[in-house]
Formats: C-alpha cells, structure tokens, sequence
C-alpha cells in the first residue's frame, strides 16, 4: 500500500510539472525578455490570460470594470486547486469572520492582494506582475495550499499605455543612460495619472474615477488580510518597503504596526543576499485615508507601499547621480521579490493574520458610537452615495434631540433631528473606517506628513453634525423622489438654488436652449419664499421652445429639482420677474488654459467636473497657443493652479487685460493667483512672499538636523478652516454666511481693497481640523478665500482655494459655477 501512495505521489507530481511546463515564460510568451521593453497593457493582460487558460484549475481572472478610454481592468485569482475550487467558500469566510456576512465559522486562508501599476509612468511593475504569477505557480506551490493571491497587474491602463506608447516612440535604439536624455524627460501632462489625469493612488476613498469606484466593488467583496500598492520614485532612492514611517492614524492596531516589520525583515534578507539597498520607517507614513496602502489599512489588512526607484524618468536604463547605470530589468526584478516574499510571510502566518483581522473589527473601544448629519437632502443624497461605495451601513434618525460635539461650533453643542437626518453609526463592522472619516479632528503625532491632514466628511459635504458618545438608533434610509406636473396656465416656474445638482438642472436646461432667470434678491411669490440665486423660468423667455413645459417638466423630474409653479410675475416681497434683480443667465462660452505651466492634476479635476458632473461643454486651450488664440469667441476663462509665467509676458498680459475690460471672465485657482498679484493693473496683493528672502536669513541659525522640523511651522498641510461669507454676492448664493473650506498651503492674499471680498478669513484664524504651523496661522489673519475684481466691464475671480481638489470637497464646488453663471452677469454675452 505504501508502494501505491508514493507511484501515486509521483503520477500526481508529473501531471502538476507537466502542465507547469505548458505555461510559458513571460519571455518566451512575449518574445523579449522580461524588462528589455515595456510591454503595452493589453499584452499584460494576454499573459495573464494565457496563464489561466492552462491552469484554469489555478488561476481565476476576472474582469471588474472598463477604464475611460476603454480598456478592461482585470484581477487574477492565484492558489491552489483546492482552495480554486472552494474560492466563494473562502471569501465567505473571510467576510463571516469578521462580520460583515452572518455565520460563525473559522478560516485559516490568508489572502493577499497586490496591486501593480497605480501610476501609469512607475511602470515596472506591471512587469513584475507577470513574472511574479509566474514565479508562483512554477515555483511556490506551497505558498498556495493556505494563500489566496489576488494580482491587479494594472490599475491605471490609460497611464500606463500614455506612458509606454511615448516612451517607445521617443527613446534611442539602444536606450540613451544619459539623464539629459529626451526619452528621460516625459511632457505635459506626463503618464503618471489616468484619463481625466487623477492620481489614482489618493482616489481610494473619494472614487471619484471610474478604475477606483469599479475596484472597491470587488476589494470589499474580499477584505483582503495583506494589500501591497506598487510603485516606484526618484532615480536615486533604491529600494522602500515596510514597515511605514511616523504618522500613523491612531486606529493602527499594534499587531498591523508589528507585522510591517516582520514582513520587511523578511524582505531584507533577500535584498541582503543579493547585496540591494534598501530604506525603512520614511517618507511614506499611514494617515492619509485615501492611499492604496491606507484604506486597506483602515479596513483591517497590512496596507504597503513599496517603491522601486526608476519612475517616469529611468526609461529602460539611466545613469543615476551614483554613477549606476538603473535598467528596468533590475526594477522588475527588485519589485518581483517583494511581491513574492509577501506571499511567503503572509503563507507562514495565515492562521494569526486571519485572528488579528478578525480583532480588528471590534469596534467597542471607540469613543464617538454615532454621527448624525443634517442639512440639504441633496448633500445627505451625495454623502450616501459615498458610503455605499464603500459598503457603510446609514439609517435615519426620528424626532428627538442629540448632543455632543458639534462641527459648526467645534464645541459641545446640541441639535434636534428629523427624520431627514442621517445617521451613521461605528457600531457596525467598518466602525474604524467610519470614525477615521467622520471624526471631527483625526489625531496626529507628527507634523511632518506626506499628505492633507483633514478630511472630515461633514465639513466635505457642508452638512451640520453631532459626534455623540451615544449609540443613536435609526431607521432605514430612503431617497425621496419628486415628481413635478405642468402647468400650462403658469407665467412661470422657480427652483430653488442650493446645491450640485440644482446645478447640473440649469446646465441641461442651457443645453436645451430654455432660457433661465435668477434672482440677485429674495423674493416672495404665491406664498413661498425663494431665496438668493433661485431660478426663474419664464414662459414669455421661451416663447420658441416646442413643448416647453413638458420639457422643463421632464428636466426637473431627471434630476429630482422641486418646481413651483407661479401664477403672476408680480411678487409679493421682493423683485417682480422682470426686475434688473431679477438676470438671465447667458449660456457662457468656457474656455480652460491646458498644457505646460498648469497643473495637470489642477486642469484635470477641471476637465473632470465639467465632463462627468457638471455636464457643460468646455474648450481646452494650451497654453503654448495662448498667444494665437481669440479670446473673443469665450466668455469665460479658467486658468487652473500653474506658473503663468511664460504665456503672461508684457503682450500677453495686456492681451487678457484688453479682454477682461470688454467683458470677458477670468476665474484663476491656486497658484493661478500668483500671475496677477503685485501686478500693474490688479488690486490682489501677496501678504507675503513665500520665498522671502528675509525668511532664510531669519532661519540660517538654525541646526541643519531641525530645518525640515522648524519648517514646519510655515506650512499648512491641507487644514479646514472656517470662513466668513458675504452670502450677498451672487459667487455665493446658495451658501450660509460662513464656510468651512480646505487650505492646501500657506500662500495667502490680503483682502481686496477695491472688489468684493467674498470668501475670507478673519481675526484669530479658525481652523477646526488638520495641521496649520504656527507662523503659517499668523500670516492668515484677514486673508482672502474667494474674491472679485473689476476691470472694465469684466470681472477677474480669485479663488485662493481649490475647491476641485481631487474633487471630493462636494462643499465648494458650488462656487465655482456661481462664479462663472452669476458673479457680473452683465458682461457680453456671445
């Protein structure tokens, strides 16, 4: 009998070798060798299809989404047959034991997911990726009888093939090691981000591109227990991996802390044997929640970063500032041993990983058990939207009253619920997650972060809230619907004017060439009352619209908006319909600068808004062609956050000037500002100069081990402030009198002397979340946020804050369409 087992041992081992041996190399399937060219993502994805087609028993692949230009996003499922055959057992399981599904069961699986290629240029390990399926399944069996490996080989198609398709037209043959190099040098906008040119690797929690909302569908289906993020950084840093640096959000579990360590002491063996370098505990830190490292953190698993040096600037080989010659062979190979290595300790420890994930999820020691949220049904509708994305539990609230803190004070406070209110409670299996988002103000133990330090989602989305010690019941959330009848005897109809998606109606409604009104006052009109920015639609406006109230109708049913119906344009309080208070709104000629000096991340959010959310057409100028282009076919400017510097020379100044005074609109963001400040013919003044040399001079004592620490005390790293409004002026219609809005850096303005202060910061800065340094909070006392300035007939707006900021501050983007629909309607209309 013992006979019998060991021939069948070995019948079994040949047949496994066998059809090891079907599956081809990368290199043999490629026909170059792994790293001597970049491979285009749809070969990527042909190996990972030809592996699963020849041991479909092994390997699973699954297509989870499209990207925006149409290419497929895939995940591979990589272990063994047995725990293939079981895999939905085991991705029960896994979600059972930590209760998000019901059942009591125990699961000794570890499941690691790694994740190549979130920026298109970092493209080394998409390489890996293939030799590390490879690698597996030829080589570490083992590994899989208790691991389940999970490989995106790339996360971002778009960037990547931007990326490789430049590269490949641009390098020598053979590559160029000159660092000087064209094929070393990429252009405007670079192969980092995707489409709409996102950084996909801050996109986490936000989602607001198409590969991040299609990836946490199939990412919370799993609740991975180890997640790597791949990627790569300067030509001259060798090698980053775990465990993270200084901060860690303090919702890090000690265990999670821990276990980086082992998993980098067991990469640094190999790195060692092969005598690479190598760095820890920098740079890279774990608070930010939107990271490929950080969300995963703050769901439970290992969430890492490793870097590879190389990024968009190492081709296939550059000669780094040591004198060493860096070839994308050595990057696959660097970023191939991590991946494995991962795998190892992860198949070592299954069992304990599956325990502290499980620990976890108990979420009893958390202070704050409820936030209830209150405000505009619209922003409730958009921050549930958010939360199912992530898969977080909400209800409603009942009639009652709830104290604790309370975000418009940031004091202890008190406010009465409705119905309408939302509740969202860390009594639920993603309560971590939901405390690392809601908190009013996530605790920091090192100034010196990588990223924003504040993101509070009440403050994001402009909602009012309470976080209460108290477990607040609620019920289950529904979504109204409103459902609006014709009324052919109407002079015409008024919406109200508060949010996005009243917003995206009046787009629609100019696209449809039905003329809109708004008002500059407020007004009363057969019993209600409709406040400042309010839209009017007039049936003598649209005297040529076929249909016309069918039409609008249909419109405001579309995007849920609430019509009122009005007998008479007389009103009873306020500005009668054909009052001067009473402007319609010009269907404005959108221009956005593009192109080298402007930030692609800036102009992508822009592109991104106007195309996916706002729905209005929009031309991209670049700026290399400004000096051609006539202004007078746009009404409207934007100039994204950039360096002007070399299209607003003394002519091209004079040009945008000229303009401007005819009518036109220029709306600058960020460091757009810089281009008009302290500049002949603008009233914006610097409060300071950020690069003052008074400042080094002031600094040159301190010890060069303190400088980077005592900078700190200049910066702001994405702080919430509160801000005073003037609500009054139509760039603000549809907003309170104060605002809480994301400070990015320490640039500030003083206020306009001449123009309307719109948006600003008062005495004694008030800043409720994030880190603001010391000498930074000084320099912010009676600074400008938003503002308007006259030239001519035109208008310029300054906008010192970027409300598009990775577009998820919901709260301020508002502003921008009253800038360019409200704020001096009197200026040409096209």
């Amino acid at each position: 009998m013992q006979k019998f087992y060991q021939v069948l041992l070995v019948v079994l081992s040949s047949i496994y070798i066998t059809t090891a041996q079907q599956i081809q190399s990368p290199d043999n399937f490629l026909g170059y060798e792994l790293g001597t060219q970049f491979t285009r993502h749809h070969k990527v994805i042909d190996y990972f299809k030809h592996v699963a087609s020849q041991m479909p028993n092994q390997i699973q692949l699954e297509q989870y989404g499209e990207t925006y230009e149409g290419r497929p996003l895939y995940v591979s499922y990589i272990s063994s047959e047995e725990n293939i055959k079981n895999l939905e057992t085991i991705r029960e399981n896994n979600l059972k034991n930590i209760g998000i599904l019901e059942g009591n069961v125990t699961n000794d699986v570890a499941i690691v997911w790694l994740s190549y290629n979130v920026h298109g240029n970092e493209a080394s390990s998409a390489e890996a990726s293939m030799k590390t399926i490879y690698t597996l399944l030829t080589q570490k069996q083992d590994w899989l009888k208790n691991t389940v490996v999970i490989i995106d080989p790339c996360i971002n198609p778009d960037g990547r093939d931007r990326y490789v398709n430049w590269y490949n037209e641009t390098k020598s043959t053979p590559y160029n090691t000159d660092q000087q190099a064209s094929e070393h040098k990429e252009p405007w906008p670079g192969g980092r981000a995707n489409h709409y040119l996102f950084d996909l690797n801050r996109d986490w929690v936000w989602a607001t591109q198409v590969e991040s909302s299609s990836r946490l569908k199939i990412y919370n289906k799993w609740l991975p227990h180890i997640h790597v993020d791949f990627h790569e950084q300067g030509i001259n840093e060798p090698y980053y991996f775990a465990p993270a640096s200084e901060p860690y959000h303090e919702i890090v579990s000690d265990w999670q802390s821990n276990f980086q360590t082992q998993i980098g002491k067991n990469h640094a063996k190999y790195f060692d044997a092969e005598g690479w370098l190598y760095f820890t505990r920098e740079r890279f830190d774990l608070f930010y929640p939107s990271y490929g490292d950080t969300y995963p953190t703050f769901m439970g698993a290992i969430g890492m970063t490793y870097e590879q040096a190389g990024h968009g600037r190492a081709g296939l080989g550059v000669l780094n500032d040591e004198g060493e010659v860096l070839t994308l062979v050595d990057r696959v190979a660097h970023h191939t041993t991590t991946g494995l290595s991962t795998v190892e300790i992860s198949s070592k420890n299954a069992s304990q990983l599956n325990t502290e994930f499980k620990k976890f999820f108990n979420t009893s020691g958390l202070k704050y058990k409820s936030y209830v949220l209150q405000g505009n049904i619209d922003k409730i509708e958009a921050l549930k939207s958010l939360l199912d994305k992530h898969e977080i539990k909400y209800g409603n609230a009942s009639n009652g009253k709830v104290s604790g803190l309370k975000y418009s004070l940031n004091a202890q406070g008190s406010m009465n619920t409705t119905s309408n209110d939302l509740v969202v409670s860390t009594n639920q299996p993603k309560g971590k997650m939901v405390k690392v988002l809601f908190e009013p103000n996530s605790k920091l133990s090192d100034s010196l972060t990588y990223d924003i330090t504040a993101w509070s989602l009440p403050y994001v989305y402009g909602l009012e809230a309470i976080a209460t010690t108290s477990f607040i019941a609620s019920n289950t959330s529904t979504s109204k619907t409103v459902s609006n009848s014709k009324n052919n005897n109407a002079t015409g109809y008024i919406a109200r004017w508060n949010s996005l998606k009243d917003a995206e109606f009046l787009t629609d409604l100019l696209k449809q060439n039905i003329k809109v009104r708004f008002t500059e006052k407020p007004l009363t009109a057969d019993g209600n009352t409709f406040d400042r920015g309010s839209l009017i639609i007039v049936r003598g406006d649209n005297k040529k619209v076929v249909d016309f109230d069918n039409l609008l109708v249909n419109t405001a049913n579309k995007y849920n908006r609430k019509l009122k119906a009005v007998a008479s344009g007389f009103s009873t309080n306020g500005p009668d319909f054909g009052s001067p208070d009473v402007k319609l709104v010009n269907k404005q000629k959108i221009a956005i600068l593009s192109g080298k000096g402007t930030s692609s991340l800036s102009y992508g959010a822009l592109w991104h808004f106007f195309e996916q959310q706002l729905h209005y057409p929009v031309t991209s100028i670049n700026t290399e062609n400004f000096s051609r282009i006539n202004l007078d076919k746009y009404n409207v400017l934007i100039m994204p956050s950039g360096n002007y510097k070399s299209i607003l020379n003394e002519a091209g100044m004079e040009k945008l000037q000229s303009w401007i005074k005819k009518g036109g609109k220029v709306i600058a963001i960020d460091r757009a500002l810089r281009a008009f400040a302290d500049k002949k013919g603008f009233g914006l003044k610097r409060n300071k100069d950020e690069d003052d040399e008074e400042n080094e001079d002031k600094n040159n004592l301190i010890p060069y081990a303190e400088r980077e620490r005592e900078k700190a005390k200049q910066m702001i790293t994405g702080a919430i402030f509160k801000t005073k409004v003037d609500n009054t002026h139509p760039m603000a219609f549809g907003y309170a009198n104060t605002y809480f809005s994301l400070k990015l850096g320490n640039a500030s303005y003083k206020l306009l002397d001449k123009g309307y202060n719109v948006a600003h910061i008062g005495n004694n800065p008030n800043k409720v979340s994030g880190f603001a340094g010391s000498e930074a909070m000084e320099e912010l006392n009676n600074t400008l946020v938003f503002g308007e300035e006259r030239l001519g007939k035109g208008s310029i707006i300054y906008m010192v804050d970027n409300t598009l900021f990775r577009s998820f501050w919901e709260n301020g983007k508002l502003f921008l369409v009253n800038a360019i629909f409200f704020v001096n309607n009197n200026a040409f209309e096209l």
